[in-house]
């Protein structure tokens, strides 16, 4: 990785990259910014991107593409079959990867569901180091559960262990003798646990995992999706690593798992995902859901000139230059949030930057929701678009009650390549100001809850009035400033 070092002193990230196109955004005054809200149903997925100003939500099909990667859509092969695209994919994937088999499917969940359809069965138990939205919907969906098996210390909102995402190897053990390895249809390590930070586990875990799952022969699955993030961390955070090619560290970690699965729409800098598998027999068995569900085995209900873009990323995910920004990026954005007192997630992971609203809004229950509250009120106070993650993402159990979460965060996602250091000062600036406004700031209720992953598309309504409390204050305070 390029190191740059100022004369000034200052500990900042240097974008080792140039702007070449451009999208002009649009800061909405505070007023009509309430009243999107209001359109919205308080929930910041169903906001209209016109209304938002710097889109946090996520890092999932947001990602800027690089000179290369749009040149290379140029060459798409659109066969419905033996398409050379899909060759030309195939083929970067066993080059990095060194796992002979792929099925290409449209996003992350859509792989997901293919394998949860193979194994998961009535009374299935999946250990995981901590589970995603989708990837446990799709579980419970076919009558299996979930059994978070995470180290204690990625439970810690604030902590300096590297690697928060690693499964407590004593525990996976202890479930998988106590449920039987007859129902356990695989063990599912997340690569920068998307629910608790962005945080990465370590090469190290994997291998003691791994022997775990060779002990009761069990299957070994990972979700790929962060692994851009997690193998700059090894290689940063990992002393066996630090000067081990990323290349070469991705075998290693490759060479461990059954099943390896990804969205692109992370990993790769575009839009679409797939399965990559290492015995043929796991191959054919679950071959046959590709054309019913995704598409053709060549496409798998992706665009061929997205499958050219992917192939072309995968590469600039093995640049450490690349791969670097998005962490970097969000250290620096992190760090300038707790210098100036606010709480967020330490030590910073991938993806985003998490603030703790259960430390930012303590006056606020779980039940109404902190950090979808907090989520609504840095809409109003910034026109920037975070994302919920907490209580409002969880499901209920089947009897209605309410599942409380583990931790109540609010994400600010930095998707890799988009915004500039001042759109990041930005952020910081008006959530420190929403911070020594906190107390104005109150809770949500559902006015429509969706059975489903109710997060994505639920509408709310403000306990109270707070919403107009804020917008007051932030006029009061920044006078005819946007």
């Amino acid at each position: 990785m390029t190191q740059v070092k100022f004369h000034s002193g200052r500990n900042i990230p240097l974008e080792m990259h140039k702007v070449r196109i451009i999208q002009k955004l649009n800061l909405l005054p505070v007023e009509e910014r309430q009243a999107a809200l209001v359109e919205a149903g308080y929930n910041t997925f169903l906001l209209q991107n016109k209304d938002v100003f710097l889109d946090m939500l996520t890092d999932s099909g947001v990602n800027a593409m690089s000179d290369r990667q749009e040149a290379a859509m140029l060459m798409a092969d659109d066969s419905y079959a033996g398409s050379m695209t899909f060759t030309r994919l195939n083929n970067k994937l066993i080059e990095i990867f060194d796992m002979p088999y792929f099925l290409p499917t449209h996003q992350g969940r859509a792989a997901e569901n293919v394998l949860s359809t193979t194994w998961v069965r009535e009374g299935s138990v999946v250990p995981m180091n901590f589970h995603f939205t989708t990837s446990k919907e799709h579980i419970v969906r076919m009558g299996g559960r979930v059994i978070e098996v995470l180290a204690q210390e990625g439970r810690k909102v604030t902590s300096t262990h590297p690697f928060k995402g690693n499964i407590d190897v004593a525990l996976l053990d202890k479930t998988i003798a106590e449920v039987g390895a007859q129902n356990v249809p695989f063990v599912r390590m997340e690569a920068g646990t998307n629910l608790i930070g962005g945080q990465p586990f370590s090469v190290a875990n994997v291998r003691e995992v791994r022997a775990v799952c060779d002990k009761y022969g069990v299957r070994l699955l990972m979700d790929a999706s962060l692994l851009a993030d997690n193998l700059y961390f090894i290689k940063e955070r990992e002393e066996e690593f630090k000067d081990v090619d990323v290349r070469a560290i991705t075998k290693e970690l490759a060479s461990m798992f059954d099943v390896i699965y990804f969205s692109a729409r992370k990993l790769g800098f575009a839009r679409g995902g797939g399965i990559m598998v290492r015995s043929e027999e796991t191959y054919r068995e679950m071959r046959g859901y590709i054309p019913l569900y995704e598409g053709f085995l060549t496409y798998g209900g992706m665009s061929v000139r997205e499958m050219e873009a992917i192939a072309v990323g995968l590469d600039e995910t093995m640049d450490m230059d690349y791969i670097s920004q998005g962490p970097l990026f969000i250290k620096y954005m992190t760090e300038q949030l707790l210098a100036n007192g606010v709480p967020v997630v330490t030590p910073s992971g991938g993806l985003g930057c998490h603030l703790d609203a259960t430390r930012f809004l303590p006056h606020i229950s779980q039940e109404n929701y902190p950090a979808g509250s907090l989520a609504t009120a840095l809409y109003l106070a910034s026109g920037v678009r975070g994302m919920e993650r907490g209580t409002m993402s969880e499901a209920r159990e089947p009897d209605g009650t309410q599942l409380l979460a583990d931790m109540e965060l609010v994400r600010l996602a930095l998707p890799r390549r988009v915004f500039t250091m001042s759109q990041v000062d930005y952020a910081v600036d008006r959530v420190t100001w929403l911070w020594e406004n906190r107390d104005l700031v109150g809770g949500l209720r559902f006015i429509e809850e969706p059975a489903i992953l109710r997060f994505f598309y639920g509408r709310l309504e403000p306990v109270g009035d707070w919403p107009s409390a804020l917008a007051a204050k932030f006029r009061a305070d920044f006078q005819d400033s946007l």
